[in-house]
């Protein structure tokens, strides 16, 4: 009796497990995304922490892995980070952090890409626990921002989507060198 227990119990365990996906703390994400007609494979994952509270699980996709940003930044491919909300954020903390990243990563960013930085902000909505937002780029649209699964707006220019990901994996990441190195796979 013990023993058809138990081997239920590991039939339901292997049922209710994801297959696959990559895995930080108590989030999966998926192993692939498709971005326009591309798919793209998880890179790495990094959990965002803020104190001692973890803030976010995030992972960056690329159709290539690949650990080294300045040529992730240099190539113009499709490319995803996706962000899983382990708390609840204020929509403004979300938006100042998108130009407190632009400020400490594209320092001499012109006009025209500070103005789209304070669009993306504009699109921000406060996010609860286990709520999701992607930012998701394709050369031929721009970077596609999705809350919660509902699309918010697409951003032009590849010049957006690099000082976007640099907000992650430039000199001066928001998250941290921890959470840089996890999202390159460089851990």
């Amino acid at each position: 009796m013990i023993r058809k227990y138990i081997f239920t119990c590991l039939i339901i365990l292997s049922i209710a497990s994801p297959a696959s996906g990559g895995q930080i703390g108590d989030v999966t994400l998926p192993d692939q995304i498709t971005v326009a007609d591309s798919t793209l494979t998880l890179n790495g994952l990094g959990m965002r922490t803020f104190t001692f509270f973890d803030v976010y699980a995030a992972g960056l996709y690329l159709p290539t892995p690949s650990t080294d940003a300045g040529k992730i930044l240099a190539t113009d491919a499709p490319r995803g980070m996706t962000m899983h909300f382990l708390r609840k954020v204020e929509a403004e903390k979300i938006a100042d952090a998108w130009l407190e990243g632009l400020a400490a990563n594209t320092p001499a960013a012109d006009a025209s890409l500070q103005e789209r930085f304070v669009a993306l902000g504009s699109m921000m909505e406060t996010m609860d626990k286990g709520e999701t937002l992607s930012c998701l780029y394709n050369p031929a649209d721009g970077t596609t921002i999705m809350v919660r699964g509902q699309l918010k707006g697409v951003i032009p220019g590849k010049d957006f989507n690099d000082a976007l990901l640099g907000c992650w994996i430039g000199p001066k990441p928001g998250p941290g060198e921890k959470f840089k190195a996890g999202i390159l796979g460089q851990r």
